[in-house]
């Protein structure tokens, strides 16, 4: 008695296969496979050998013996997927500061079981560095239908205090001062900071460097939205051909 029909219908059933999408494999009709599961039919050996190949199973086993599931996980090749020998790789976890956890964090940022409650976000970055993600809230950052927009994300990696005076002038952080939580873009003379808006309408904050709490210089950015990848001379080069055209028109 062969054991054929059997082991296919048992590796189906790991592979999570339909009768249909394991006979399309090896180019048979639903109801021949059909047949072969029910013990009414027998492949022919260009069918078994194909099969026993695919999943490097032995001819032998195929037919003479009724395989197991552990059997089954432990042949090589496409059944097994060898969980045991994969590498995985690592995601840092990253907490989030939200909206609603904002006024929070700037007042237990440095709280180890309040950082343990904030929502996380999983990223391929260096897990030897320590960064923070946090979720826009308001316009202060945008600048004719440019910039960022509320529930827009970014990712900072943590400036220590001795490095924040050289970060060049213009680079995004958000920081801890004051008992506030500020997103702007970062500008220092001597020791005084200024935290300026691209929002024309928002003032400049300004505090003496040793106020900073903590600083997060923005290393990732995510929209959204499609974010606008032309930059200022493009959109020049656009209106001067816009009015060109427009002056051939009149001319014409």
């Amino acid at each position: 008695m062969s054991f054929f029909g059997k082991n296919i219908k048992k590796i189906r059933s790991i592979k999570g296969l339909s009768q249909q999408a394991f006979a399309e494999l090896f180019e048979l009709k639903r109801g021949t496979l059909g047949a072969y599961e029910e013990g009414r039919s027998e492949p022919k050996i260009e069918t078994l050998i194909k099969i026993a190949n695919y999943f490097s199973i032995a001819i032998d086993d195929l037919l003479t013996n009724e395989l197991t599931v552990n059997q089954l996980l432990k042949f090589k090749g496409d059944l097994t997927t060898y969980a045991e020998n994969v590498k995985r790789e690592q995601f840092a976890l990253i907490p989030c500061i939200t909206e609603s956890t904002s006024n929070d964090y700037a007042l237990l940022y440095n709280q180890e079981s309040f950082i343990k409650e904030l929502p996380t976000m999983q990223l391929p970055v260096n897990l030897t560095k320590d960064f923070r993600g946090y979720t826009v809230s308001n316009l202060e950052m945008s600048s004719h239908d440019k910039g960022f927009y509320p529930k827009d994300i970014v990712v900072g990696e943590k400036v220590p205090s001795t490095v924040m005076k050289k970060l060049n002038n213009g680079t995004l952080v958000f920081v801890v001062v004051d008992g506030k939580l500020i997103f702007r873009r970062l500008y220092i003379t001597k020791d005084k900071v200024v935290l300026r808006a691209d929002h024309k309408n928002i003032e400049d904050a300004s505090y003496p460097l040793s106020d900073l709490k903590e600083m997060w210089r923005v290393r990732y950015v995510f929209c959204r939205r499609i974010p606008e990848f032309g930059d200022d001379v493009e959109d020049k080069l656009f209106l001067i051909e816009q009015q060109l055209q427009k002056m051939k028109e009149r001319l014409g």
